[in-house]
């Protein structure tokens, strides 16, 4: 099971940074109202920053930051026991510092914390316990599309999907970056009620697509 207990499964940060444009990318397609949609990605988050961000909008927040020295992730479970930042501080690389310690991760909070540097392993954050809601958080990022699937296919509604149901070729597509077409979108659900705005959803992840 993925967790700070068991990283092996964890993409590497370029991998992961496809995958998670990729949930952004399907969550836009099936819930056009932001506020319903789980992942969320803003490609222009700062300078040479992008940020992921996951929220189930009942208190468990997760935020990836991509930034030129590497990845960072935080986790926040409602529940559990935060990070003493005192002791994360000393073993969290410097160019994550801004990040982990200022806004929003401050107001969020964090039970876990993982970064990589580099083309380097994962490395998790000291001071978190065993149960630090890192394996209900991470699970959705191991690569594999039928875990999307399986996600989506219980927290949307069925009718939100094309009668065929969600194609896990379609998703697997998107999962490997190709260029987002409207038979791709129209793969994965009904119908778009307004696709300048999804054009607008794709440009905030900066994801490539062709809808001529």
């Amino acid at each position: 099971m993925l967790s700070t207990q068991n990283l092996t499964a964890l993409p590497d940060e370029l991998a992961l940074q496809r995958i998670c444009k990729a949930l952004a990318v399907l969550d836009a397609i099936i819930s056009p109202e932001e506020e319903y949609r789980y992942h969320t990605y803003d490609a222009h988050w700062g300078e040479g920053e992008e940020v992921f961000e996951l929220n189930d909008g009942e208190g468990d927040q997760m935020l990836v930051l991509f930034a030129p020295e590497g990845a960072v992730i935080n986790g926040y479970a409602d529940g559990l026991d935060e990070v003493d930042k005192a002791e994360l501080t000393p073993a969290l690389p410097r160019p994550f510092h801004e990040f982990m310690l200022g806004e929003p991760v401050s107001s969020i909070g964090t039970t876990f914390c993982l970064w990589t540097l580099g083309a380097g392993p994962w490395q998790p954050g000291p001071g978190a316990s065993i149960e630090d809601g890192s394996d209900e958080l991470l699970y959705i990022l191991d690569g594999h599309p039928r875990t999307y699937v399986a996600w989506a296919q219980e927290y949307f509604e069925a009718e939100t999907f094309h009668p065929a149901g969600l194609p896990l070729t379609t998703v697997a597509q998107l999962y490997y970056g190709e260029t987002l077409t409207k038979p791709m979108v129209l793969a994965l659900v009904k119908h778009i009620a307004d696709w300048e705005q999804l054009r607008r959803d794709l440009d905030e992840i900066n994801y490539p697509y062709d809808f001529d």
